[in-house]
């Protein structure tokens, strides 16, 4: 009875769980606002995109901002194919680099007995709180001394040594990797570099699934702004600004381009959104 009866009294009412429910809804939709904005703005026609103060809803909605992409697109300099190659092979290359460096760098902050390694992962800490933009003029002189402007490298280098991904490895490693299992396939003759690939890399399967959409997510949007120059090495998001350039009448088919560029993204988060969920409650991320 006195079990019920402290079960009752930390247990909220009904009108508490229609609050609750209710703020996560409210600030839910307030989210993903800026999404549906975007999807309902792609079907507006030309005269409702012109009304002053802009509508929310789209009183005669129209694929024709969708019909127009191909025609635009045929007048690009570069083929489409370009394009879809350049953002493909840097967010695939990419996200594969990134999620090996970061292992890596996690597996030995966490499991190896190097001296200061809790001094290491401090750095790793403190480095999350630089922003890229503060690092944009120091990385065009060293792209520059290095002759990398105009190349690929451009957009793979600075993804590749992330702090965030060691500092989420790092946490999800040391409670999803026990010590005596590592210990036991070193004593069977293991070496480290087979404990990491057949042995830590598998335990961890959620953790790089959840860096791989981030890294996915962040590179398909990677534009080159002040290092790529040539259009041939250009990627897809340099077209979405290419027709929002062409002022409002020209809004409808930018957004409808920004809806299309965003399918890769969530096809992805849809495949391992349920990783995303045990890494960020396994790591302490909210």
């Amino acid at each position: 009875m006195k079990n019920k009866k402290a079960y009752r009294k930390y247990t909220r009412s009904l009108i508490g769980n229609i609050f609750y429910f209710a703020f996560l809804i409210i600030f839910g939709a307030f989210a993903i606002l800026p999404l549906v904005i975007q999807i309902i703005t792609s079907f507006k026609p030309l005269d409702e995109l012109l009304i002053f103060p802009p509508r929310f809803y789209v009183v005669r909605p129209t694929f024709e901002n969708y019909k127009v992409l191909p025609t635009l697109l045929s007048n690009l300099k570069i083929p489409l194919s370009r394009y879809v190659f350049n953002s493909l092979f840097v967010s695939a290359t990419a996200t594969v680099l990134h999620i090996f460096v970061a292992s890596g760098a996690a597996y030995t902050i966490s499991k190896s007995k190097i001296k200061y390694r809790n001094i290491v992962f401090a750095f790793v800490q403190f480095a999350l709180l630089f922003n890229a933009y503060t690092l944009a003029i120091p990385r065009y002189l060293i792209y520059s001394n290095l002759k990398l402007i105009d190349t690929y490298l451009v957009y793979i280098l600075p993804y590749i040594p992330s702090t965030l991904g060691v500092f989420l490895m790092k946490q999800f490693m040391d409670t999803g990797i026990p010590d005596a299992l590592l210990e036991a396939a070193q004593i069977d003759g293991a070496g480290q570099f087979r404990v990491f690939f057949r042995i830590a890399l598998p335990l961890v399967k959620p953790a790089w699934l959840t860096l791989a959409l981030f890294a996915f997510r962040d590179m398909w949007t990677v534009t080159g702004s002040g290092t790529i120059f040539t259009e041939s090495m250009k990627t897809l998001p340099e077209i979405t600004s290419t027709i929002a350039s062409g002022g409002l009448a020209r809004s409808g088919s930018a957004m409808a381009m920004s809806v299309i560029m965003m399918i890769p993204p969530i096809i992805v988060y849809l495949i391992s959104q349920s990783s995303v969920k045990e890494t960020m409650s396994t790591s302490g991320i909210k």
